[in-house]
């Protein structure tokens, strides 16, 4: 059957072109973290300012809102180096070593009793669930990964191992150093994450910008957005850290020499790509969910993203296979951002969303997450809007429709399924069309009448179609779906 929210309604389903009994392209994957959306946006962003000066932010489309600021008892906590245990790191700017500078000379055990304060200070509740970032970022747990500005720990390192053994040369000391190094690196991450992840189980634990794919190379002009063979090598070297974490944070943010072009796709694809491959490495019963971090602006400028842009981050990690992204910023104009988030961010939002849970339900039975039978090609989970109007009601917007057959094998041509843990999904699609306009309640599953006018749909227990509850302009939503219909690369290919 295929059900829609909690109202089961039975459907003859029709397989797909090709063996029902298919090999998914990867193992289960954890549930959603918020029931009945396969994708979700968090939102990340330090913005209390806005509200403070009665600059109102619409996040409605958003799953959860939270900041980078040090509030406790957030769903998404960021652990810089100052909120978790006793760090060690090189200052960049003085070049002060902070808690013994490099892993080897810090104190693991000391670190873990502040961890555990600072752990039962942030996240106070031990049933709550949430997600955990921990943003370590001045050394790289493998030693070859530490070039340009992180040379120091080398250097240093190799410097106290000649110390523990002033016998060794040089040249000696360095294989010497490295080993050294690595242990005590892995200590501190796998230590510290483990702790988390015992104290706050319903947490999810993982490493911002980890995995990394290092595919940097998009000023050549035949970048395919690939990870160097080295890099993914070097990410099988820290299966450690993909065997201890339950979630993983890779990072997407945007060069501006990447706007509006495909590079971007390309680059932000294989990220997520290298996420979804890594996450299967360590055969457990299922794959931890995959958080994508993004920015609506671009890395070196204030610039921020056109629609195009969006859909080649966000529309990206939907489409490849994430459970989500993490919409991180530092500081933000609160009149720019509140005007950003109603004509182009918070639509394409409500879009991508709805569209990967009507793929989901209409695909997949619910059971499982929509995903690209061709990680590399140039498809994505948007609403048709042909197929779906917006329309306001009771001061919030809805997105109602009926699906096509052309919107069905849509997904059935370009998709497949990832089932979720303990369920049983094959891509599938209804045999049967829906005639009748219906909601799925952008929020969390709550299902009411009260949620649209008589005007807006016919019933609310017929199959297909979606309801998009949001609080925006509804000629800005239509207005987006209308471009992102014109430009057909977008759209469909």
């Amino acid at each position: 059957s295929w059900t829609l929210g909690p109202l089961p309604l039975p459907l003859l389903l029709l397989s797909l072109l090709g063996s029902i009994h298919a090999e998914l392209p990867y193992p289960p994957t954890a549930t959603p973290l918020f029931e009945g959306y396969p994708y979700g946006v968090i939102w990340n962003m330090p913005t209390p300012v806005c509200k403070q000066n009665n600059i109102p932010l619409d996040t409605s489309p958003f799953q959860a809102v939270t900041t980078t600021e040090a509030v406790p008892d957030q769903f998404l906590f960021l652990f810089y180096t100052n909120r978790l245990g006793l760090y060690p790191f090189v200052d960049e700017a003085t070049k002060k070593e902070i808690n013994g500078g490099i892993p080897q000379k810090g104190n693991l055990t000391a670190s873990l009793e502040v961890a555990q304060w600072d752990i039962t200070q942030y996240i106070p509740s031990g049933t709550s669930t949430g997600l955990a970032v921990i943003d370590w970022e001045a050394w790289r747990p493998l030693w070859d990964r530490n070039w340009d500005s992180k040379t120091i720990y080398r250097t240093l390192s190799i410097d106290y191992a000649r110390q523990l053994d002033p016998s060794l040369s040089p040249s000696q000391a360095e294989p010497v150093a490295k080993e050294q190094f690595q242990t005590a690196a892995r200590n501190f991450m796998e230590d510290t994450m483990s702790l988390g992840i015992d104290m706050r189980p319903n947490y999810l634990w993982g490493f911002y910008l980890f995995p990394e794919c290092y595919n940097y190379g998009w000023n050549d002009a035949d970048y395919t957005g690939e990870c160097p063979t080295n890099a993914q090598t070097e990410n099988d070297q820290l299966l450690w850290l993909w065997q201890t974490s339950t979630v993983l944070y890779p990072s997407v943010y945007l060069h501006t020499s990447l706007a509006n072009t495909h590079k971007a796709a390309l680059y932000v694809r294989n990220q997520v790509h290298e996420a979804m491959r890594v996450a299967s490495l360590p055969k457990h019963p299922f794959n931890v969910p995959i958080y994508v971090y993004t920015r609506p602006v671009f890395t070196n400028q204030a610039n921020k993203f056109l629609s195009e842009d969006l859909v080649h981050t966000l529309g990206e990690n939907a489409a490849v296979g994430a459970s989500g992204s993490v919409l991180w910023g530092a500081s933000a104009s609160c009149e720019a951002l509140s005007s950003y988030l109603n004509s182009t961010l918070n639509p394409y939002i409500a879009n991508v969303t709805a569209a990967s849970r009507l793929c989901s339900e209409s695909l997949c039975q619910g059971n499982g997450r929509c995903i690209r039978k061709d990680y590399n090609s140039d498809v994505y989970l948007h609403l048709n809007p042909a197929s779906f109007s917006v329309r306001k009601s009771n001061g919030k917007y809805v997105a109602v429709g009926i699906p096509t057959l052309s919107d069905l094998t849509y997904f059935s041509d370009h998709f497949t399924c990832q089932c979720y843990a303990g369920l049983s999904c094959s891509p599938q699609i209804a045999s049967e069309l829906p005639n009748k306009p219906v909601v799925i309640p952008h929020l969390l599953g709550v299902w009411s009448s009260d949620a649209v006018d008589d005007t807006c749909c016919v019933t609310i227990g017929c199959p297909a179609g979606v309801c998009l509850l949001i609080n925006r302009e509804m000629h800005i939503v239509n207005s987006t779906l209308k471009a992102l219909h014109r430009n057909a690369s977008v759209w469909r290919h």
